[in-house]
């Protein structure tokens, strides 16, 4: 997938890719608007979403309602660096949601796609080009 990245002014930084746009800006104390999340707080955001979608699916399949299910999601952050040490999901089910699959519902959300790359991290390369050559590798 193709993503291309803009700039619409200030401070912030869009993405565009298929019919969507996700765009992100910076606070006021770091010079932007606060009209978007940061990228880092849409990249955090993309960990719970994806937990979200593999407990939705476990319920779907399942025909269990997903109503009253929440994820709350927090960090533990090192206090050297200020780095995400760890990332707390927390799956908050109604009273009602069947005993028995509890476990099974932790393991659903364990399978998300961006925390398994996480464990598998991506290599990044970073180049240059200028508009309207064609990219070489």
């Amino acid at each position: 997938m193709e993503m291309v990245i803009d700039f619409p002014g200030g401070a912030r930084v869009d993405s565009h890719f298929g019919p969507y746009t996700v765009a992100t800006d910076q606070p006021p104390h770091g010079g932007g608007q606060g009209s978007a999340p940061t990228p880092f707080a849409t990249f955090l955001a993309s960990i719970g979403t994806c937990a979200g979608i593999y407990v939705l699916g476990f319920c779907r399949q399942r025909g269990i309602s997903a109503e009253g299910i929440r994820i709350v999601q927090s960090l533990q952050a090192n206090p050297l660096n200020g780095m995400v040490d760890k990332v707390l999901l927390d799956i908050q089910l109604p009273p009602e949601f069947p005993e028995k699959y509890k476990a099974a519902v932790i393991r659903s959300a364990d399978q998300c796609a961006v925390k398994k790359h996480f464990e598998y991290p991506p290599q990044f390369e970073i180049s240059t080009s200028t508009v309207g050559e064609p990219i070489v590798a």
